[in-house]
């Protein structure tokens, strides 16, 4: 395991009903030219829901109401990998890979961190064949 050491800079942006989360995130990322970005938290609500779940091939789209209670993952201005937890109207959660169509209810009210000295790529791991996180520093 290789661990490399970065200064941080927090960035927070409120998102507006009927944003969509994961791509404005990725919007967010690409017009400050982010090479390395952590989500710190994310507090919200959606109107509708589209997750991959876990060893699935396919997303999953539900339309209703759900309160986010964890975002968490890494994104750079040319990918990201976001995982998400939501509770339904019973308190019901579930969570899993968030994909596009993501939309915002009230409000999403988002902190993430800049890692300035370093950056993300995505390669294949032939160990899953995933793309997988490439850490290095940056030029």
């Amino acid at each position: 395991m290789d661990v490399l050491r970065s200064n941080a800079v927090c960035h927070t942006f409120r998102l507006s009903p009927k944003s969509d989360l994961r791509k404005s995130i990725q919007e967010f990322s690409k017009s400050h030219k982010i090479k390395a970005g952590s989500i710190i938290t994310c507090v919200g609500s959606l109107e509708q829901l589209h997750v991959r779940f876990a060893n699935r091939e396919k997303g999953e789209l539900r339309k209703g109401f759900f309160e986010i209670v964890s975002l968490t993952g890494t994104f750079a201005d040319s990918s990201c990998h976001l995982h998400i937890a939501v509770a339904d109207t019973d308190g019901q959660t579930m969570g899993g890979h968030l994909l596009d169509n993501n939309i915002i209810y009230t409000t999403a009210e988002i902190v993430v961190a800049e890692l300035v000295d370093i950056e993300f790529a995505r390669a294949i791991d032939n160990t899953y064949g995933y793309n997988e996180l490439v850490i290095k520093h940056r030029d």
